[in-house]
């Protein structure tokens, strides 16, 4: 294959490389590829080049918006009986939530999910955007019901069970993100969960890697860890509980010797932080020859609920803020705290002023 077709398959393949991508890939130097390119346009095989400059400090999160139903027992909760509760909605996804968090974080934060073109659908989208995260990105699908996920609580708190409509997301083909590739190229980060479909979770996962775009990853649950292709090469960093590492790693974790082999196990994979939450144990973080275990703050609970999506939000915060991974970690777990102080899934309370004095009076 000579060098001009070449260059055309990299650019057919990728129309955002660059000529010093193009240059290492092709081993010649950039200013060749340039007479190439040159030569090329003068021919009009190529007519312009799409030029994508990072919006400045960008987040894309991509994957579920739901609406979450709570239904708590007004007495002990019978099975095959007529119960009363207390109902309660709220806006949910673990991407839309770590969206939302992100915005009240004063984040330039973009969502990319889809809805139904229904009354739900349409309350996710006005509530999404009242906390300013962009939402031009997600699709309205005419002829689908915006997902919800219903959760029936005893009096004391504890989930009896839940149920969940996500059929939705089925509609997703790797072709309507390509659609929307040059808004996520743009980005300075991609945050993704395991809500869209396994074939869209790999084409995100390939064209983050090939563009060399941080892309954080969360597994939602075990079962839907399952999609992750085998490889995560590229991948900036992954973020499962203690059941989804298991899963991830094939082992079990009943200590934090295991929590690190699991780790490891799972950085074999070529991801390159793993974070596992451990709920009221904190994290614990695993790179390339660093492994440290974080506690988590001390704080009043109040309702569990969001706190993991907040943990990552926090992260992502303190990673395009410029800390260090570590520290990133401590704002995540201080955006956690503030969570679990309220009944709400994205806590009222965060703001980037009191994330940041939350961790220094807890550290000095």
């Amino acid at each position: 294959m000579d060098k001009e077709t070449q260059i055309l398959s990299y650019i057919r393949q990728n129309p955002f490389i660059t000529q010093q991508e193009l240059a290492d890939k092709m081993g010649i130097s950039r200013s060749a590829v340039a007479g190439y390119i040159a030569s090329l346009t003068k021919r009009g095989e190529i007519k312009g080049r799409a030029y994508i400059l990072p919006d400045e400090g960008l987040l894309t999160c991509i994957g579920g918006a739901n609406l979450d139903r709570k239904a708590r027992g007004k007495q002990k909760v019978r099975l095959h009986s007529s119960n009363p509760v207390t109902i309660t909605e709220s806006c949910g996804g673990v991407a839309r939530n770590i969206a939302e968090n992100l915005g009240r974080l004063g984040c330039n934060t973009s969502l990319i999910s889809c809805v139904g073109d229904d009354k739900e659908g349409s309350w996710i989208l006005q509530e999404t955007k009242k906390h300013g995260v962009d939402i031009s990105q997600v699709w309205v699908l005419p002829a689908q019901r915006t997902g919800t996920y219903t959760a029936l609580l005893d009096i004391d708190g504890e989930m009896v069970v839940s149920l969940a409509n996500m059929d939705i997301y089925d509609q997703l083909a790797p072709e309507m993100f390509a659609e929307k590739w040059s808004h996520i190229a743009a980005s300075q980060a991609v945050f993704l969960d395991t809500n869209i479909p396994a074939e869209c979770l790999h084409y995100v996962i390939q064209r983050c890697r090939d563009e060399r775009i941080p892309l954080f990853i969360d597994p939602v649950s075990s079962a839907k860890a399952k999609k992750l292709p085998e490889r995560l090469d590229g991948v900036e960093a992954i973020l499962p509980n203690r059941e989804e590492a298991e899963l991830l790693a094939g082992m079990s974790i009943n200590s934090l010797e295991d929590c690190a082999a699991a780790c490891r196990k799972i950085r074999e994979r070529g991801v390159k932080h793993v974070v596992v939450t451990l709920g009221e144990d904190g994290v614990f973080c695993s790179s390339e020859g660093a492994e440290e275990h974080v506690p988590s703050y001390q704080t009043s609970v109040v309702d569990v609920t969001g706190a993991g999506d907040a943990f990552a939000a926090g992260l992502l915060f303190g990673i395009v803020s410029g800390k260090t991974f570590s520290e990133a970690c401590r704002l995540g777990l201080a955006a956690a705290a503030l969570t679990l102080q309220t009944e709400h899934s994205v806590s009222p309370l965060l703001h980037p002023d009191r994330l940041t004095t939350f961790v220094k009076e807890r550290t000095s």
